[in-house]
C-alpha cells in the first residue's frame, strides 16, 4: 500500500464528517503543493507516519463556523480510525486533528 492510498483514504474519511468543509494545508510542503498542483490533491492536510508498527495520523482541517468543534474532532477520530483499520491490517496509535481554519 502506498502513502497516496493512505492519504486518500484518511482524507476522504475526514472530509465526509459533518462540519468539515475541507482540508487545510499542513505546512510549507503542502503550501508548495497547492501552488503547483492546485487546491485538491490526495494528501492535502494529511500526514501519516509509523511508530512501533502502528500508524500516527496528523490531519489539518477547516470546519464550519458555529458548530461544536470538539464533536467534529471526535467524529473524525472515530471515522478515520475505523476506515483505516477496516481497510488494512494496521492499527492506528494516534490521530492528531488540527483545526486550521473556521469558515
Amino acid at each position: 500500500m502506498t502513502s497516496d492510498y493512505f492519504a486518500g483514504l484518511v482524507g476522504a474519511a475526514a472530509q465526509s464528517c459533518y462540519g468539515v468543509c475541507g482540508m487545510a494545508t499542513g505546512g510549507t510542503s503542502d503550501s508548495l503543493k497547492t501552488i503547483v498542483l492546485g487546491t485538491n490533491y490526495p494528501d492535502k492536510g494529511v500526514r501519516v507516519t509509523e511508530e512501533d508498527g502502528k500508524l500516527v495520523i496528523e490531519l489539518h482541517i477547516k470546519v464550519t463556523y458555529g458548530l461544536n468543534i470538539a464533536a467534529i474532532v471526535r467524529s473524525i477520530t472515530h471515522k478515520v480510525k475505523y476506515a483505516v483499520e477496516d481497510a488494512t491490517t494496521l492499527k492506528v496509535e494516534r490521530i492528531d486533528v488540527y483545526v486550521d481554519d473556521i469558515v
